[in-house]
């Protein structure tokens, strides 16, 4: 059966967020812009974006892989040579906040620069080089950036939400109780947690987070735990069962799997590989991608279709990239954990996610955003 996508997937954009044709400045007077950069263990991207209804409209994008965390396991510190290729990164980036005249922006940095000694030495030296300012957010609040990111993909009638950040240097999991929240009002009421997953008092149903929890190992992280495993199959089945041990303080790994009104929102380059892999894209299209809906035997199918391929063929796979094909089966192992763990029939896929969380957050807190639209 063909998979179904649902409707009104939030950001407008026709073309993959990181293949937006550069544009010219934006005159003044024009909608005032907002920009997100999320530099994590493995990648620098951005996005400059106006409000539109519900959703943004993408006016520019930048996206480059940096490898910041490169050899972080193993010394603690970022290198010399990452800091320089993600500095250079950077500076692309300020040229574009500045052709752009962009005012409101929130830059962020995430777990390579949570774990690594030298981070504030490197936080100080991009000041310096390029002008930006990076903020160093902790996982709590990464968690909650990557699920109001979903919630335009979040079904009016999943009453248990599963979200998965499955990043370079960290995998964050957020599992969310919506039954007690009107159907209609679902999608909303986790955008409203965007100020926090504890709430006060409310007469308003809200959206409950049952728990949520930051692994500390992501696709690169988990790639250099078994870089001396030679055999590919022995590696993938070794990091599967690694990710799945370091899910034992996640709460809802303890009880029974929900069977209905079960949804899993799964956001990362792994899981929009997979499914451009499982539509046969030879060419990556966002539109199919982004809210795609695959079942676990699906997932499967994809997962051991690479294996099956090996690394050379991997690497020549023009459906997973040359910039992924070493740390796709890391990916894909952190995937196959989940999906053992919570089978389901609807494993959402989001092209989407802390970039987008941010954008968001900044436009509600300025109420540019018109949810009732949604």
């Amino acid at each position: 059966m063909a998979p179904k996508r649902p409707q009104g997937a939030g950001a407008k954009t026709s073309q993959g967020a990181d293949h937006v044709p550069l544009s010219a400045p934006r005159a003044f007077g024009s909608p005032a812009l907002y920009a997100a950069l999320d530099l994590g263990t493995n990648s620098c991207r951005m996005l400059i974006a106006e409000p539109r209804g519900a959703g943004f409209h993408i006016v520019d994008s930048f996206s480059k892989s940096v490898q910041l965390g490169l050899g972080l396991e193993r010394s603690g510190r970022l290198s010399r040579g990452s800091m320089t290729r993600t500095i250079q990164a950077l500076r692309i980036c300020q040229q574009k906040l500045k052709r752009h005249r962009v005012k409101r922006m929130r830059l962020v940095a995430t777990e390579a620069c949570r774990r690594a000694l030298n981070a504030h030495e490197f936080i100080a030296r991009v000041q310096r080089e390029t002008g930006l300012h990076l903020d160093i957010i902790e996982p709590e609040e990464e968690a909650r950036l990557a699920v109001i990111s979903c919630a335009p993909l979040v079904s009016r009638g999943t009453e248990n939400l599963l979200v998965v950040d499955i990043g370079g240097g960290s995998t964050e999991l957020v599992w969310i109780d919506l039954s007690q929240v009107p159907k209609h009002d679902r999608p909303e009421a986790i955008m409203r947690l965007h100020t926090g997953f504890k709430k006060g008092l409310s007469d308003v149903p809200e959206a409950r987070v049952v728990d949520w929890i930051s692994v500390p190992l992501g696709v690169a992280t988990l790639r250099e735990h078994f870089n001396d495993v030679e055999d590919d199959a022995a590696r993938f089945a070794l990091m599967s069962w690694y990710f799945e041990e370091n899910l034992a303080n996640f709460s809802p790994y303890h009880t029974a799997a929900p069977t209905e009104q079960f949804q899993i929102v799964g956001t990362s380059g792994t899981v929009t590989t997979v499914a451009a892999s499982h539509l046969g894209l030879k060419r990556y299209d966002r539109t199919k991608v982004d809210g795609l809906s695959m079942t676990s035997d699906q997932i499967d199918a994809v997962i051991h279709s690479y294996l099956a391929m090996g690394p050379n063929g991997r690497r020549n796979d023009p459906r997973i990239g040359s910039d992924r094909h070493a740390l796709i089966m890391s990916g894909a192992a952190i995937l196959q954990t989940l999906t053992r763990c919570w089978p389901t029939d609807r494993l959402s896929v989001a092209d989407r996610g802390l970039r987008e969380g941010l954008l968001y957050a900044q436009m509600s807190a300025d109420g540019e955003l018109d949810l009732a639209k949604r």
